[in-house]
């Protein structure tokens, strides 16, 4: 009897089929039908990391990859993944307008071609140009008169990821206000951190199969220590924390069904 039942899973398992939705599924003619997950057989899952020093890991002293390396590590024990492909082409400093400008590259548009999840942390360089070209005089208008050109970036950048990749999962993480922690009076910058994020957690809405991550409650303080000892990047425990919101987020947002039921943590 269970030999029986093992060929008619081997056959479950071998036979081809075109349908694309949360589950595959197979009849079988002595046991009635059978639904089979699409993550049931795994595949290699092409992973790609976009924009500045936080995807690039800056920080941390572990040598482990910021929370880009971490959570591509944790993916390979997900249920639909054979093996992992991680291509992290973020740089520190990298601005909106600096990465339009890189995914006019034909090599980086062949990546991201290709992609099954792309990672995403922008907007605190354009921040911080604001912050420098008003170091001695901060107000909040040219914040606000840099949000609207930032947002008009941040809808092109989308724009051409789905141009390029209509399937891939994008996952794109929220601002964080690294001054809290050295200057009290600059923490009326949070309302301008909620804005930005606002903004960013709106367009990711409206893609609809991006996940937006917040991490602005994860660096309030450096209570916990998080911070790299240039007091802005995180550390390895502040990455840590990255990774575990992120796959938690995930999760949230409905991994399986943003990945078509291909995969699962």
């Amino acid at each position: 009897m269970l030999t029986i039942v093992f060929s008619f899973l081997l056959a479950s398992c071998s036979a081809p089929s075109t349908v694309k939705n949360d589950v595959v599924k197979r009849e079988n003619t002595a046991f009635g039908e059978w639904d089979i997950p699409n993550y049931f057989i795994p595949k290699k899952v092409h992973v790609v990391g976009l924009g500045d020093s936080l995807t690039q890991g800056v920080g941390d002293e572990r040598k482990k990859g910021g929370y880009f390396g971490r959570v591509s590590h944790r993916m390979e024990s997900w249920k639909g993944v054979e093996e992992i492909q991680a291509d992290n082409l973020s740089k520190r400093g990298r601005r909106s307008d600096q990465l339009i400008d890189q995914l006019e590259s034909p090599e980086i548009q062949a990546e991201l071609k290709k992609a099954d999840v792309i990672y995403l942390t922008i907007g605190g360089n354009d921040l911080m140009k604001v912050m420098k070209a008003n170091l001695f005089d901060l107000k909040m208008k040219p914040f606000y008169i840099e949000l609207g050109k930032f947002e008009n970036r941040l809808d092109e950048i989308f724009t051409i990821l789905r141009a390029l990749n209509g399937d891939a999962i994008i996952v794109v993480a929220g601002l964080y206000n690294p001054f809290t922690i050295v200057m009290d009076e600059v923490k009326e910058f949070d309302d301008i951190l909620e804005d930005w994020n606002t903004a960013i957690e709106g367009r990711a809405m409206v893609d609809g199969k991006t996940c937006f991550v917040p991490v602005i409650d994860l660096f309030d303080s450096n209570a916990n220590m998080v911070y790299h000892t240039d007091f802005f990047h995180p550390n390895a425990k502040g990455y840590d924390l990255m990774a575990n919101r992120f796959l938690d987020q995930l999760q949230a947002c409905g991994l399986e069904k943003l990945s078509d039921g291909e995969l699962e943590m």
